[in-house]
Formats: C-alpha cells, structure tokens, sequence
C-alpha cells in the first residue's frame, strides 16, 4: 500500500497555487505578513506612516514598477526620493490611485518596525523584491493582490 503524500510541490519548474494571495499591513505592530491561502509566505517589519497617515481598508496592487522617484511634502517635510526600488501602488475606492499610495523598498532609513513614513508601507529593500516578485500586478478582468491595512490595536 503506498502512502499519500499531501505536500504540495512544484513539477518541472511550475508552482502549484496554494490559494488567493493576500497581503496584511498591521499598524500597530509594524508588521506586513504576506498570504497564499493560509500558507505564511513571509513576515517582515515595515515601516508605515508617521509625516502622514497609512491609510486603512482593503485595497488592491493598481501597479508594479521595478523602481520609480517619489517626491511629495513642503518646507522642511520635503522629500525627493530618486530609483525607490519596488514599488506596489495600490488603492480602492475610497483613496483614490492619485494619493499615491505603496509598498516599496527603502534605502533612506534602516528603522523597520517603527513609524518612519509619509504613508507608505516602507519596506527592507531585500524584503520588497521578494514581495514585488510574488505579488501580482492586475491582468485584464484580474485585479492585483490584495492587501488590508488595520491597526490591530483598534480590532
């Protein structure tokens, strides 16, 4: 009699899908933890907002860009931010893909875990690109992978 073997794995090259990948941003804890289906693909500090506010809710990746610049605030909040690696733009229907909101790799500041941001979800650099390359971006009908933002202090 031979056993089942109930692992999943991969044949000649191609992954077999787990689930719906999901992403969750918790602002309390300062953590992102990436889903497929209920397998944990990975779990990073981040850094989210604290010049400005991360917004909360469940939106979807709108774009991927491999790096891009980002510019925004005034005065002494002024920031000008050439090759941020990584970059997932995401957005719903209540902010807009204008506001410019992302998950993306940083290379400015090393203090993950804390508030650092002018809303973004600031991310290791390394972590970023192993995010960026499991994350989908949307393809015709498909929307991109989605990700909660929530404070698990306010649950």
């Amino acid at each position: 009699m031979l056993a089942q073997d109930e692992q999943v794995r991969p044949v000649l090259g191609i992954r077999t899908s787990r689930g719906e990948k999901h992403i969750f941003v918790d602002l309390a804890t300062q953590t992102l933890s990436a889903y497929e289906g209920d397998y944990l693909f990975m779990q990073t500090p981040v850094s989210t907002g604290l010049w400005g506010k991360t917004p909360t809710g469940e939106f979807t990746i709108w774009v991927k860009l491999r790096a891009t610049r980002m510019s925004g605030g005034s005065g002494a909040d002024y920031y000008d931010l050439p090759n941020v690696p990584y970059v997932m733009f995401f957005s719903n229907n209540e902010v807009p893909a204008s506001t410019g909101f992302s998950l993306h790799g940083t290379y400015w500041h090393n203090n993950f875990g804390h508030a650092m941001s002018h809303g973004c979800v600031n991310m290791k650099t390394t972590d970023a690109g192993k995010l960026f390359e499991w994350a989908d971006a949307p393809v015709g009908q498909k929307n991109g992978t989605t990700i909660t933002i929530y404070d698990s202090k306010s649950v």
